[in-house]
């Protein structure tokens, strides 16, 4: 297990948000390297001490459930040093300095400075092991994602590079696969025969929260459909992998993704939706129009809501969609997995009207899965009533950063993306992007606080 951490861009939200909350969270667990040293860089011109004290001040407002004594033991393991080009191979390896062995480098940068910092990694002289995660958007279309790919392989083997996505990390995400895999009840009934449409939803109450710099050239589509609702695709229609080793697990989700039917532009105008909130209110509170949120460029047509239905053309899902959503500042946070069953064949309950169908929700915040069936209710013999029956599944103790961390610390790369899957990925994507920019498909307008766009 590597033991050694270089963090590029240390100063940022992502770091003092996610990242070294899920270290301390794996030393609580006592699940992480005995060993552990992190090398923290970025521009700002601090000490380690000043360094230290800006991450304490970070922690105090997270409210993660951890202990002093694990948050202490984290400060104590943190070198940092200013670096004000990751790009420069002078400055990175006065930075590295005498690291011995394998490192982890993980880039929490933006996207601009992924290639330049990736060809002075290159340029040092690495152990073999050593390895490198990247976050998303990985890339901003096909071209530019193959490109990235073609510079990684130049300077790391396949094996070494570990794109995340937080997604994989979560519980109710990794139970799709048990619920799926583990129960002969449900998998015979997986398929189109028994499955009417599907939907994937990340719905949030929560507007743009001050994140203008990096959601205003991203929007919608890119920041959540792309990758983490893609993901979930994967896992509710891929086949039964051979094993959950990484070569088996990561074929089949490519798999799925290559079956995804790439959209025409006319398709685009019928399948998807985009639009961005105007001022509306939320829980009382005032919430300004996105055009006039600070940092926002109103020219560029960002959207904070996106919805789009694809079609999956193989033996099991052909003619069943797939809706994925996601939009800001709506009237309530959802984020399910909805899997809607299709209607009994035949009624005989002396009416004419259809009992309502099956619907399986996996709720991804908070993580609860749950079901609702048709029994017959207290009254008349022949009556229905409709139940759900839920289960709210127990907390996981380690968060998802946590998780990929310790998986990637491992060298297993199973949860993590690989270069062909980020590449179908766009595929899928980029027609729809096309379209959008070129004002094909509508941008819209909702109120904040409103259910969302007319549909």
């Amino acid at each position: 297990m590597i033991h050694q951490l270089v963090i590029f861009g240390a100063s940022g939200d992502l770091t003092t948000r996610y990242l070294l909350p899920a270290l301390i969270h794996l030393v609580e667990a006592e699940r992480a390297p005995d060993d552990l040293t992190i090398l923290a860089l970025s521009r700002k011109k601090w000490k380690t001490s000043q360094y230290r004290e800006h991450v304490h001040e970070k922690l105090k407002g997270c409210g993660g459930n951890f202990s002093q004594k694990s948050m202490k033991h984290v400060m104590s393991r943190i070198e940092y040093k200013q670096i004000t080009d990751t790009g420069k191979h002078r400055q990175l390896k006065q930075a590295i300095g005498l690291l011995s062995n394998s490192i982890i480098f993980y880039l929490a940068l933006p996207p601009s400075v992924f290639a330049p910092t990736i060809k002075a990694l290159g340029q040092l002289k690495l152990h073999d092991e050593s390895r490198v995660i990247v976050e998303k958007p990985f890339g901003q279309d096909l071209k530019t994602a193959q490109k990235l790919n073609q510079l990684l392989k130049q300077n790391f083997s396949e094996k070494n590079v570990f794109r995340i996505d937080h997604f994989l990390g979560k519980q109710t995400v990794k139970n799709i696969l048990g619920f799926r895999f583990a129960n002969r009840l449900f998998e015979p009934c997986w398929n189109n025969h028994h499955i009417e449409r599907v939907e994937i939803i990340w719905d949030e109450t929560l507007a743009l929260e001050g994140r203008a710099s990096y959601y205003d050239t991203s929007g919608a589509l890119k920041d959540m459909i792309q990758n983490h609702l893609l993901q979930l695709l994967c896992l509710i229609g891929m086949e039964p992998p051979i094993s959950f080793q990484e070569r088996d697990f990561r074929d089949r989700k490519v798999d799925l993704l290559r079956a995804v039917r790439q959209m025409s532009a006319k398709e685009a105008e019928q399948y998807t939706v985009r639009a961005r909130y105007g001022a509306g209110t939320i829980a009382r509170k005032a919430i300004p129009a996105y055009v006039d949120e600070e940092g926002v460029n109103a020219q560029r047509g960002t959207e904070t809501f996106a919805q789009v239905t694809l079609w999956i053309d193989n033996w099991r899902w052909v003619g069943v969609p797939f809706t994925l959503r996601s939009g800001k500042a709506l009237n309530r946070d959802r984020q399910e997995i909805a899997v809607h069953f299709r209607d009994v064949p035949h009624v005989a309950f002396g009416t004419d009207k259809c009992p309502p169908a099956n619907v399986l929700r996996m709720q991804l915040n908070p993580d609860r899965i749950g079901i609702t069936v048709n029994f017959n209710g207290p009254g008349e013999t022949f009556d229905l009533e409709e139940f759900e029956l839920k289960s709210t599944l127990t907390k996981q103790e380690i968060p998802a950063y946590g998780h990929l961390l310790l998986e990637a610390f491992g060298g297993d790369s199973t949860l993590f993306i690989r270069d062909d899957e980020v590449e179908e990925m766009w595929r899928i994507m980029d027609p729809i992007a096309t379209a959008w920019k070129k004002g094909q498909v509508k941008l819209q307008t909702y109120s904040a606080g409103s259910s969302g766009p007319n549909i």
